[in-house]
């Protein structure tokens, strides 16, 4: 049995490719969007890709069952869950694909996969027993999806605090339970493969290592060994949960009713300085700077977002630009594919142009107009505390503000739920942004400063400020 990992650091979402190197086959377990990386890799083994399976409709990314489908690929997913949790642009398609319910099998070569239903993350949640019949008869493990992950279990609360379902949550976290109660009768031999790992959403202890055990996990999971009674476990599962972004609600529906079928990486063009003046202060379509905060203050094109290329990239352009807008990078030549393909696994399709920062640089020595942005040091917050001209506000996750401290009169708003929430920030008072380390505080200074707010940026580690309440106390 061939078995092999995917894994991308920004959404920290793993995939898997496992194949019959007797027959040269593969299945892909959880593609996303770009199905290039795993043709590109199964050919350097001489496997083809004849299946690709899904474990749930993701909230994350989007899926690349679909674009698999439309090369002939045969696809499975699950047709568990009520008629809300259907693939419904599978169901009475052309496509080649198999509809599966718990203890359904199907095999590639010498392989056989086992669905089992394990819902609660979603009502329709699969997980697969992977057996290598060349081998053995019993499973060598799980792929487990967003149901048991490395230290925690996937997150009953999604449907309800990022899709908009009301009053799903505890209920949900009651289906976990009995998924969970059953996982604790699986051999503790198995390997657990999961669907994530640390930085993800989708989870609120995730860990780092890239696979486990059975029975690692039920020695060690604090999410499974809080499951002693149900009232206890929808208690810890549901408490802490950091708040997710917003954009989750637009991936489970295009991963529902069918992701657009682009072939291929949007082909952004090299725009001219004169095309990239035309883009100043212009709020119909979004900007987006992904050089590093310090860089963006100095000076930046007006009206521009600011998302650095690193591993909240996708988060913050996904919670800070809507599906229809045009989009414009300003990034560095040899980054320019990379930041693509990030916004195109989460649906981000229309990037039709950019510029690189050295063209940024050439804009403004022929009198190009930038902005910038004023920063400062938590050494000058207690001149805005109590004065009513300024408003602070916090855009650290709710648990961070209670658990960690917070300043007196500040405004609390998850630098990921922001735009929605913005009508909240006052608009006569000037914003001092802040929260635990300047990189969220920063891009939310760029959102508000795009939507005419007065803003001071504190690009401080919350540390210091903790020291210095703590030594005037």
């Amino acid at each position: 049995m061939y078995f092999k990992q995917f894994f991308d650091d920004k959404l920290a979402q793993y995939a898997y490719m496992v194949g019959c190197q007797a027959e040269g086959t593969a299945i892909v377990i959880d593609p996303m969007r770009d199905i290039d990386q795993y043709i590109e890799a199964a050919a350097k083994e001489n496997l083809t890709i004849v299946g690709a399976a899904d474990t749930h409709i993701h909230a994350d990314y989007i899926s690349g069952l679909r674009e698999f489908a439309e090369r002939g690929v045969k696809v499975y997913a699950s047709d568990e869950g009520d008629k809300d949790w259907k693939y419904e642009w599978l169901i009475g398609s052309d496509y080649n694909y198999q509809l599966l319910n718990d203890g359904d099998e199907f095999s590639i070569g010498n392989i056989t996969f086992k669905a089992w239903h394990t819902p609660g993350h979603t009502p329709e949640h699969l997980s697969y027993f992977i057996t290598d019949g060349a081998a053995a008869d019993q499973p060598i493990g799980i792929a487990t999806g967003d149901f048991i992950f490395v230290g925690d279990v996937g997150r009953p609360d999604l449907l309800e605090s990022a899709a908009g379902q009301k009053n799903v949550m505890v209920p949900s976290a009651r289906t976990l339970f009995k998924s969970v109660e059953d996982f604790k009768n699986v051999p503790e031999f198995m390997q657990i493969w999961p669907g994530h790992g640390a930085g993800s959403a989708c989870g609120k202890a995730l860990g780092a290592i890239p696979e486990t055990t059975v029975g690692y996990e039920l020695r060690y999971n604090a999410s499974i060994k809080s499951a002693t009674s149900e009232d206890d476990f929808v208690k810890f599962i549901l408490e802490g949960q950091p708040e997710p972004p917003l954009y989750f609600a637009r991936m489970k529906r295009d991963n529902k009713i069918g992701p657009k079928v682009i072939r291929g990486l949007p082909q952004p063009k090299h725009l001219t300085l004169n095309e990239l003046g035309k883009l100043a202060d212009n709020k119909e379509v979004a900007v987006l700077d992904t050089r590093e905060r310090d860089e963006f203050s100095q000076g930046y094109l007006p009206g521009s977002l600011l998302s650095p290329l690193n591993k909240q990239y996708n988060t913050v352009a996904g919670s800070y630009i809507t599906e229809d807008e045009e989009i414009y990078l300003i990034v560095e030549e040899h980054q320019l594919t990379e930041a693509v393909r990030d916004l195109y696994r989460i649906g981000l399709d229309n990037v039709i142009g950019y510029v690189t920062p050295v063209d940024l640089d050439h804009y403004a020595e022929h009198g190009g107009e930038l902005e910038t942005l004023a920063v400062e040091k938590f050494d000058a917050i207690d001149k805005y505390i109590g004065d009513d001209n300024y408003q602070i506000l916090d855009v650290r996750k709710a648990s961070e503000f209670e658990e960690e401290g917070n300043i007196e009169g500040a405004q609390n708003i998850a630098h990921t739920r922001l735009l929605p929430r913005m009508e909240e920030v006052p608009s006569e008072r000037k914003i001092v942004v802040h929260c635990q380390a300047g990189g969220r505080s920063a891009v939310a200074a760029a959102l508000l400063q795009r939507n005419d707010y007065e803003v001071v940026l504190i690009d401080d580690e919350w540390a210091n400020y903790k020291a210095k309440a703590a030594a005037s106390a």
